[in-house]
């Protein structure tokens, strides 16, 4: 049996609160996480140290909650995703009748990369609802931008107040269209010249060599070599699913690089791809997931008669 503010709620009740002095966090937190140990259900906690390490002094001892590193959970959406539902899955299978998370995106995901979080926060939605999970999404209002909290109403269907209220979100919108939006994304400052190497219609292997050979030794091995499984994921998909010509454009910087791949046809059909498995992989969503996986910024946009995936290896805070 469910408890607190998810009591008879089937699936996922994803919770935003908006705070703006640790008080007030710690307000909603501690009886969040103290209703959990006492009703014997599993607790998590994912924060930067510091807020981590208030809330260790604030509950009572022998609480049983887990805390994880919010750094080191919030690294890219995708893999958020896969790892937070292969830890609810295994506590349903030891029984649990509910889980409550507590986490907090670190700073830098309020800047440049926002989309993609913003993304996340609505595709959550659908993404974790197959399990009997209560998540509490904290964001400190002293240092969140306007438009991400404006986001941020829109993709949680309920709002914890300091106060200790329960509300629902006014501003809630389906993520199917949330999802199904254009996001109005920056170009990278990279792009504003022009690209290091540029291919037509290119093979996935030449591709994945045109993207080692523009890298120069500037980015750690490891995301040089997830840049070019994504590239040949997405290189790939292109060619089978999308129209021609394919476009493969580089550009390297002292911390990143960014590729685009366009083609002429109109993208996925499903607003989850990327961010979800796919359920059919025979329409390219798997590649699509494993290009989100692997690179630290994804930005999609459609424009009549042309589909871009826009990658980004490395720093992606420009």
């Amino acid at each position: 049996m469910r408890t607190g503010a998810a009591a008879g709620y089937r699936g996922y009740f994803h919770e935003a609160l908006c705070y703006s002095s640790e008080e007030e966090l710690l307000a909603v937190a501690v009886p969040f996480l103290a209703g959990g140990a006492e009703a014997g259900e599993p607790s998590i906690v994912s924060l930067d140290s510091g807020k981590t390490a208030a809330l260790r002094d604030a509950l009572p001892g022998g609480s049983g909650v887990m805390f994880l590193s919010g750094d080191g959970v919030y690294a890219r959406p995708a893999s958020v995703i896969h790892a937070y539902r292969q830890i609810c899955a295994s506590h349903v299978a030891r029984g649990a009748q509910q889980i409550r998370i507590i986490g907090e995106l670190p700073a830098t995901a309020l800047g440049p990369t926002w989309d993609s979080w913003a993304r996340y926060e609505a595709a959550v939605n659908r993404a974790y609802d197959d399990y009997p999970l209560w998540t509490l999404c904290a964001y400190d209002t002293r240092i969140t931008p306007e438009h991400v909290l404006t986001d941020v109403a829109r993709t949680h269907p309920h709002a914890a107040t300091p106060d200790g209220r329960h509300v629902r979100s006014g501003a809630f919108t389906d993520p199917v269209d949330y999802l199904g939006a254009d996001p109005q994304v920056p170009p990278d400052p990279l792009m504003s010249g022009p690209p290091l190497a540029e291919l037509t219609d290119p093979l996935p292997a030449d591709a994945r060599r045109a993207v080692r050979d523009a890298d120069r030794g500037r980015l750690p091995t490891t995301d040089l070599d997830d840049m070019v499984v994504a590239v040949s994921e997405v290189v790939t998909n292109a060619l089978r699913y999308g129209r021609p010509p394919t476009v493969v454009r580089i550009w390297t910087g002292e911390d990143r690089m960014v590729v685009t791949v366009t083609d002429g046809g109109p993208g996925p059909a499903d607003p989850y791809a990327g961010l979800l498995p796919a359920a059919d992989a025979s329409a390219g969503g798997r590649g699509l997931w494993i290009a989100y996986q692997s690179c630290n910024h994804v930005v999609a946009t459609r424009t009549p008669g042309r589909y871009t995936l826009r990658l980004t290896a490395g720093n992606p805070h420009f």
